[in-house]
C-alpha cells in the first residue's frame, strides 16, 4: 500500500524577517544608486530577478550603463562577476568550458568557463550564433554545464544579465521566441533625464565615476542573498491573486475574443505557461522588495512590461502599423478585473 505525501505550506515571513529583508535591499540599493545614477526601472528589474531566481533581458542602445549596472550588483553582494562579450566567432566552448591537454601530465584537464559565475553578463547576445546562445540558454535553463560528459554545477546564485541592441541588425542573430521565454524579465533601458546625465558628469569630474573609481564596497553577501531568495518562496500569495495572474496570461491568448477583432488581430501568439510562472515569481520578489510578507495586485501591474513584453509575438499588421506590445499588455490589463 502506498502512501500519499501531502505537500506542506511554508512558513509565513514574519515582521522580523520582512525587517531584515528590507534592511538588505536597502543597503544593496544604496550601494548600487552609488554607482548607476537613475535607472531607477533597471535597479528595481535586477533585484526582483536576482531574488526570484531568473535571468534579465536588457535592451537598449550603447552607453546606458547596463555593464555598470551588472557589475555594481555583484561587488555589492560580494559575488563574482564575469562578462562575456558575444560574437559570431563566439563558440560554445568559450562559455561553457572546456578540456585542455596538459604535456607534463600526459593527461586532459577541464578549464571551466566564464558562465561558472554568479552573475554574468552576456553583453550583444544577439551577436552570438544560434549554436552558441543555445549553449548559454540551456545552463540557464538546467544551472549546470557538461564538459566531456562530467556535469559541473553552476554557482548559488546564478544569474545570466544578457543585453542586445534594437538598433544594428547587421552581423547579429534575433533571439527564437522559445528562448527569449526563458528570460523571468525583460526590461528596456531608456535615455536618462537631463538631471540624471548632468550627475553623471558631476561624478566624472570628481571622479566618483570613471575607468578610475573605486570599486562598490560590499554590503551583503552570498549567503544573504540566498537567505533573501529563500525568503521571497515564502511570500503569501492569495489564492484570488493567481486566479488573476492566470487570468492576464490567458487572455494574451485570446486578445481578439476580449478587445475585438481590430487588436486581436495584432497578436500572432500569446503568452505560454512561463508568463503565469513569471509573474508569480517575480510578484513575491516585488512584495519582499517592497517590505511586505505577501503580494498584492500592483506587483502584478508594475511588471506588467517587463514579465510580457518578450512573451507576446506580433503579427506582420502590428508591425507595419508600429504596434508596441506594451500597448497590447496595457489593454489586456485594462479588460482583465482586478481582484
Amino acid at each position: 500500500m502506498t502512501s500519499t505525501r501531502i505537500a506542506q505550506p511554508s512558513t509565513p515571513l514574519t515582521a522580523d524577517d520582512v525587517e531584515r529583508a528590507t534592511a538588505a535591499i536597502d543597503r544593496i540599493s544604496d550601494a548600487f544608486s552609488s554607482r548607476v545614477v537613475g535607472q531607477e526601472r533597471v535597479r528595481t528589474a535586477l533585484l526582483v530577478t536576482l531574488l526570484a531566481e531568473g535571468h534579465v533581458l536588457l535592451e537598449s542602445v550603447p552607453g546606458l550603463a547596463k555593464t555598470l549596472a551588472a557589475s555594481t550588483l555583484a561587488q555589492a553582494v560580494s559575488a563574482d562577476f564575469s562578462r562575456i562579450q558575444c560574437t559570431p566567432d563566439l563558440l560554445p566552448s568559450d562559455i561553457i568550458g572546456t578540456q585542455v591537454y596538459d604535456p607534463r601530465r600526459h593527461e586532459f584537464e577541464t578549464q571551466l568557463g566564464p558562465v561558472h559565475a554568479n552573475f554574468v553578463l552576456l553583453d550583444e547576445i544577439n551577436r552570438a550564433s544560434a549554436k552558441t546562445q543555445s549553449a548559454m540558454l540551456e545552463a540557464m535553463q538546467e544551472r549546470q554545464t557538461s564538459i566531456a560528459g562530467t556535469i559541473h554545477p553552476l554557482p548559488s546564485p546564478f544569474m545570466v544579465l544578457a543585453t542586445q541592441n534594437p538598433i544594428e541588425e547587421e552581423g547579429t542573430y534575433v533571439l527564437p521566441h522559445a528562448q527569449m521565454d526563458r528570460f523571468l524579465l525583460k526590461e528596456v533601458v531608456d535615455y536618462p533625464e537631463e538631471v540624471d546625465e548632468l550627475m553623471v558628469l558631476d561624478r566624472i569630474g570628481d571622479g566618483t565615476l570613471g575607468q578610475h573609481s573605486e570599486r562598490v564596497a560590499p554590503v551583503a553577501t552570498i549567503h544573504d542573498v540566498v537567505d533573501l531568495q529563500a525568503m521571497v518562496r515564502r511570500v503569501y500569495v492569495d489564492p484570488a491573486i493567481r486566479r488573476y495572474v492566470v487570468s492576464l496570461v490567458r487572455a494574451t491568448r485570446h486578445v481578439g475574443h476580449l478587445l475585438g477583432p481590430e487588436l486581436g488581430a495584432y497578436v500572432e501568439i500569446g503568452s505560454s505557461p512561463r508568463g503565469s510562472i513569471a509573474f508569480f515569481q517575480a510578484a513575491r520578489a516585488m512584495a519582499v522588495v517592497q517590505g511586505r510578507h505577501y503580494v498584492i495586485p500592483e506587483d502584478v501591474r508594475e511588471l506588467r512590461h517587463a514579465v510580457l513584453r518578450h512573451r507576446i509575438h506580433l503579427s506582420f499588421e502590428a508591425l507595419a502599423d508600429r504596434v508596441r506590445p506594451e500597448s497590447i499588455i496595457d489593454a489586456v490589463f485594462r479588460a482583465v478585473p482586478t481582484p
